[in-house]
């Protein structure tokens, strides 16, 4: 068995993680911050998804040295936007201002805005004993539309329109989601590594 280590106090995200490895080749147990009653605060000050993702890996190493450690970071970049609202995109109308006002804001800079492109973006290092090991990343494409649409996940899932399923994130189920997403992806590619890594017998 592989115990994995995801830097998130997020009981939502861990499970999310269990999900998608739940039909791996691999036994994998994926624990988050809380079930160790870990609380430290680590500073998510990059310029990219990668550098916040490889911060959050190595910071929370340092309180469960033996486990593999998993930092990710993720958002949404908008072309005609220049990029924005990227490593803000949990705070991009302000600390804690919440989806909706980080929503309303996002569709507000769009208005008149003929290029609608967009992509949600995640990045994840793995990391053991404070070394960095490797690191990984998944992109999904789609068109940020000016409506809601759908009750599922978060964020701007309500507006990020996916043309090959002609839903927004928001419409997809769970199943379909974790067969597109960028989270997905990037945590497939993850999984391939450990696969190999361990038929090889290098972990």
């Amino acid at each position: 068995m592989i115990e994995l280590l995801i830097a998130t106090q997020n009981q939502g995200k861990r499970k999310e993680l269990q999900n998608l490895f739940s039909q791996s080749r691999i036994d994998i147990k994926v624990y988050c911050l809380s079930d160790f009653g870990i609380d430290g605060d680590c500073p998510e000050d990059g310029q990219t998804f990668m550098e916040n993702a490889i911060f959050k890996s190595l910071y929370y190493g340092k309180y469960r040295p033996g486990f593999y450690i998993i930092g990710d970071d993720s958002g949404l970049v908008v072309d005609v936007l220049g990029g924005e609202p990227g490593v803000y995109s949990a705070r991009y109308a302000g600390v804690g201002a919440g989806d909706q006002k980080n929503t309303e804001k996002l569709l507000d800079a769009l208005k008149e805005k003929e290029n609608r492109r967009a992509r949600f973006v995640t990045a994840i290092c793995l990391s053991k004993g404070g070394q960095v090991i490797e690191t990984f990343s998944g992109e999904a494409e789609g068109v940020i539309i000016d409506e809601k649409r759908g009750t599922n996940g978060f964020g701007y899932d309500p507006v990020f329109y996916y043309p090959p399923l002609q839903k927004t994130f928001a419409q997809l189920t769970t199943e379909e989601k974790n067969s597109v997403s960028h989270r997905a992806r990037a945590f497939r590619k993850l999984e391939a590594y450990l696969l190999e890594r361990m038929q090889t017998k290098n972990l």
